[in-house]
Order: C-alpha cells, then sequence, then structure tokens
C-alpha cells in the first residue's frame, strides 16, 4: 500500500474548554495544532486540517483546511470522511486520523497501523491502549480504543457517508461493521494518547512537557 495521507481533526466545539479552537492553544509557547503537525508530518505523505467555520483562523498552519462534509457536526466520523474525500482526489488509498488536542501521540503511530492492517482487505484499524482494571468491562479484551486515532481506507468513503447520513455517530460500530482492528500501543506511567479538554488538562500537559 502506498503511503497514506494525514488528517488532523480539529472540527468539535470544545465545550469543556470553553469554546473556540482547542487546535490554536499555546502549550509550551507553541501551539498544539504546531506540535501535533510536527509529530505526524514525518509519518505520512501530505496533511489536512479538518475544521469548521472560517479557514482563514488557520492560515499560518500552511496546510490545507477542509470542513465536516456533513452538517450539525456529527462527530469525528465526519472528519475522517472530509479527510477520505481530499486523499481521493490526491490518488491515496489511505488516510490516518489524529486529534488536535492529542500533542504526544506515538511518532511510530503510522508504522504500527499498517501493520496491524497487513492480510485486510480493506485497511482499517484503531488505536489502542490496554485499560485500568476498572475500565476492562467497558472495553472490547481490556483495550481502551482512541476512534479519533486510526487508519481509514479510501474505499469505504462512500459507505461511510452513507452510514453518517443515517444517523450513525459511534466510531466503533462502524469499524466493527468492516472487520476493524486494534494495535495496542504502550501507556504504562504515561498515556501517549492524553488529550486536552479542559484548562486543567492543558496545565497538565505543561507538566508533561
Amino acid at each position: 500500500m502506498k503511503q497514506p495521507f494525514g488528517v488532523i481533526l480539529a472540527g468539535g466545539l470544545a465545550t469543556r474548554m470553553g469554546g473556540g479552537d482547542k487546535a490554536l492553544l499555546s502549550l509550551g509557547g507553541r501551539s498544539l495544532l504546531d506540535r501535533v503537525t510536527e509529530r505526524l508530518a514525518p509519518q505520512v505523505g501530505a496533511v489536512l486540517l479538518n475544521a469548521n467555520g472560517d479557514a482563514a483562523r488557520f492560515a499560518a498552519s500552511g496546510l490545507p483546511v477542509r470542513p465536516d462534509p456533513l452538517p450539525d457536526f456529527p462527530g469525528p466520523l465526519a472528519g475522517v470522511l472530509a479527510g477520505l474525500d481530499w486523499a481521493a482526489e490526491q490518488g491515496a488509498e489511505a488516510v490516518v486520523s489524529v486529534a488536535a488536542d492529542t500533542p504526544f501521540f506515538p511518532e511510530d503511530l503510522v508504522p504500527r497501523l499498517l501493520l496491524a492492517a497487513e492480510g485486510q482487505a480493506h485497511p482499517l484499524v484503531l488505536a489502542a491502549t490496554e485499560g485500568e482494571a476498572e475500565t476492562r468491562s467497558r472495553a472490547r479484551s481490556g483495550l481502551i480504543r482512541h476512534p479519533t486515532f486510526g487508519l481509514w481506507p479510501v474505499a469505504l468513503r462512500d459507505d461511510l457517508r452513507a452510514s453518517l447520513r443515517d444517523g450513525l455517530r459511534k466510531v466503533v460500530l462502524w469499524t466493527e461493521r468492516h472487520g476493524g482492528r486494534e494495535t495496542v500501543f504502550p501507556a504504562a506511567g504515561f498515556d501517549p494518547f492524553f488529550n486536552i479538554n479542559t484548562p486543567e488538562d492543558l496545565s497538565r500537559a505543561e507538566a508533561m512537557l
């Protein structure tokens, strides 16, 4: 398979942060978007930003920007679909999605997703970490899946579009329907998928730097 493209998901409403663009928050003197882009770009062929509203506010990033292709903020799968439509125009076969508010995700995210996809008819893999004991009953096989971090096949974009139009919102319902897998990343002592939802999380991230 050719090198996948990347899409940074920043289409949410950031309600727990008081609204606005989490991607533009400063962490250690640099925006979250800059940090996420720097980590993703070496792993993919090109990078798209999925964000709604006026794209001009992200002009400094130099990234192409696409909004959700469906109205009313239907969730991260809409951002994935935006990335798949863009990748299809460029002739790419797959997209890797990451969240704009998760600055410490693994630097080997893409190669590990690709490795897990070997043998699949359509490459469809979510990142996961091993769950704590009290949460394992809520996660299949003791895994906590991180549905904004995944490998998605361009070939299934029309199926995804139809599913979203039918009201599907839960990521794992769609991935399981198409034989999706998980690949487990180590999280002992440090959660690489720690995401910034609140001002307190931002303070924690500053300490983690």
